[in-house]
């Protein structure tokens, strides 16, 4: 069995009677051995219609997508709101280990959290 949906049951969809693979809870199940998912017997035909559903609908968006239409990421320009870097002073080391609960050999000491094992 392929990992691809059977294109053994078709059926017609969009202008023209364009054809679409139909999902089958046999691929459903394939793809979820494949993806190590333990998905329930009860499960695989409403997985398989829910990914029909999404198999139809990006073929309908693919047959109203025109070549002379750019391919976009966003409906609008993005513009980058960030500001200029600009060098500010900031702490010493000393000033900020001074400030710290807790300093060793000019480093923060900080609590253990892994266990000795590891």
């Amino acid at each position: 069995m392929s990992a691809v949906p059977s294109t053994e049951q078709v059926e017609p969809t969009g202008p023209g009677g364009t054809e679409h693979p139909t999902v089958s809870r046999e691929d459903v199940a394939h793809l979820a051995h494949l993806a190590r998912l333990a998905v329930a017997d009860e499960e695989l035909d409403r997985y398989a219609e829910q990914l029909d559903v999404i198999l139809h609908s990006v073929a309908a968006v693919a047959a109203v997508a025109a070549d002379d239409i750019e391919p976009t990421s966003h409906a609008v320009p993005l513009i980058n709101v960030y500001r200029e870097d600009v060098v500010r002073p900031g702490l010493t080391p000393e000033e900020a280990l001074a400030m710290a609960p807790a300093a060793d050999a000019g480093r923060f000491r900080v609590p253990q959290i892994l266990g000795e094992e590891q």
